[in-house]
């Protein structure tokens, strides 16, 4: 008999990898031992997936086809997450519109991001140019330092930042920032976060990735029918207060969604094309169908 395998699992402290959070908390494992792993940006992520560090990643879709061109051995088995990102306008810098936005700079969490690339598509369908020496500047930042980085621009040089809950309602709550737009008005059910699996995984342990991936699938429907008990585990996970995870759970309740989870492959292929061809920072495409393994998926009922 084969010893239990130990998956390292490589998240973020943000609402999108909750399901991991509540699987973690809620479910025993019969085919192996989780061991989660977090991060506070994405850059430490990616080098860990390259280095072998981890398993498994709960990591950024872009950021995921970048990996696997460049030679990360992997399948993308489940989203994890629908919509749940935030675009935060820093009450110093007395922002009415996007025109407001002109001259100031905004924090992004990773230029191969979802929120990159709905920031862009926002600014651009207003007029405004972003980028280096443009109408709007972009400065990468770590998720959980973006609150602090308004919280103490008091001349209003920060426009304000696009990122991940917790942290866009926490910077509300806490006093300094203000909901612009939610990001599933700017793209309805966008997918954003996905999990990917290291191909050895895959290919040597098939029956832990599905435990794990029934696990999630069941984790994102508690996360939807029990808000007071996610709250509890959600601010454990996470290391925020209840009040700000349950502001990300309640409002409103479809700010975040854990309950489609299968993969769309012509929604990754949205992003993959804008980013390539109008945003040209994912430089070449990758084959989409290769990638994508939805068998996990289909098997543990995710929609």
């Amino acid at each position: 008999m084969t010893d239990k395998p130990k998956l390292r699992v490589g998240h973020l402290k943000i609402t999108d990898h909750l399901i991991l959070g509540v699987s973690k908390e809620r479910d025993t494992f019969d085919t192996f031992d989780l061991e989660t792993v977090s991060f506070l940006g994405w850059n430490q992520v990616s080098a860990a997936m390259m280095s072998g560090e981890i398993d498994i990643s709960f990591v950024l879709a872009p950021t995921a086809m970048d990996l696997y061109k460049a030679g990360v051995k992997s399948k993308l088995i489940l989203f994890a997450h629908k919509t749940g990102s935030v675009l935060i306008k820093n009450k110093a810098a007395n922002i009415g519109s996007l025109d407001d936005l002109k001259g100031k700079m905004i924090a992004i969490p990773y230029q191969l991001s979802v929120h990159h690339m709905l920031l862009h598509q926002l600014l651009t369908e207003k007029g405004l140019e972003p980028g280096p020496g443009k109408d709007v500047g972009l400065e990468v930042m770590a998720p959980s330092q973006m609150p602090q980085a308004i919280q103490l621009d008091d001349e209003g040089e920060i426009g304000g930042f696009i990122v991940a809950e917790p942290f866009g309602s926490q910077a509300i709550i806490e006093g300094y920032g203000e909901q612009f737009f939610l990001s599933k008005d700017l793209w309805p059910k966008h997918p954003c976060c996905v999990v990917v699996v290291k191909d050895e995984i895959v290919e040597k342990y098939p029956d832990a990735v599905q435990e794990f991936t029934n696990s999630l699938v069941g984790s994102g429907n508690f996360v939807q029918q029990d808000v007071d008990a996610t709250t509890k585990i959600g601010s454990q996970f996470l290391g925020q207060s209840e009040d700000v995870v349950k502001k990300v759970l309640t409002e409103p309740t479809d700010r975040v969604m854990t309950n489609e989870l299968l993969p769309v492959v012509d929604d990754l292929s949205k992003i993959q094309d804008y980013m390539c061809d109008t945003m040209n920072v994912l430089k070449g495409k990758i084959d989409l169908d290769k990638f994508v393994d939805t068998r996990f998926a289909k098997e543990a009922g995710a929609v």
